[in-house]
């Protein structure tokens, strides 16, 4: 599929569907990408999702990443929530998970710029696997920020 041809929100969540197995949705103009049992979303701060990404990569498991100016967002397999103590730190970095029925605004294009403010830095390709939420979690707290936390 050519992406230089696609110009409406239709368009994207055909491409996101067939070329990512993603389920998204058009809502409102904008493509959406809900929040299910099958897909999930981690929050960070931009500087560990910076080094969470490099060590995923490093073993070969950074699933798609959309960046926004402050915040990156990591798509998942959902694979059980974190409790108690580790939400507690979660919270602290400022590291979110939104539960079912949330979604993210996807982009409509694989550049860098683009009208809804985020941009891909792993663009979703149909071999490229979701790592568990538990991964990210892990990799997140393991990585720190350079020695703030």
């Amino acid at each position: 599929m050519n992406v230089e041809k696609l110009r409406t929100a239709d368009d994207w969540v055909m491409f996101y569907r067939h070329q990512a197995g993603l389920a998204c949705i058009q809502r409102g103009g904008f493509v959406t990408l809900p929040v299910t049992g099958s897909v999930g979303i981690v929050h960070l701060p931009a500087a560990r999702a910076e080094r969470v990404c490099a060590s995923l990569a490093e073993h070969g498991s950074c699933g798609p990443v959309l960046a926004r100016r402050i915040r990156w967002s990591f798509l998942v397999i959902p694979d059980g929530r974190p409790g108690g103590q580790v939400s507690e730190i979660l919270e602290r970095l400022e590291i979110t998970i939104p539960s079912v029925g949330g979604e993210i605004m996807m982009p409509t294009s694989l550049g860098r710029w683009t009208r809804e403010g985020c941009h891909w830095i792993v663009a979703p390709t149909p071999d490229r696997e979701l790592p568990p939420l538990s991964k990210v979690v892990t990799t997140a707290l393991a990585v720190g920020r350079g020695g703030e936390d």
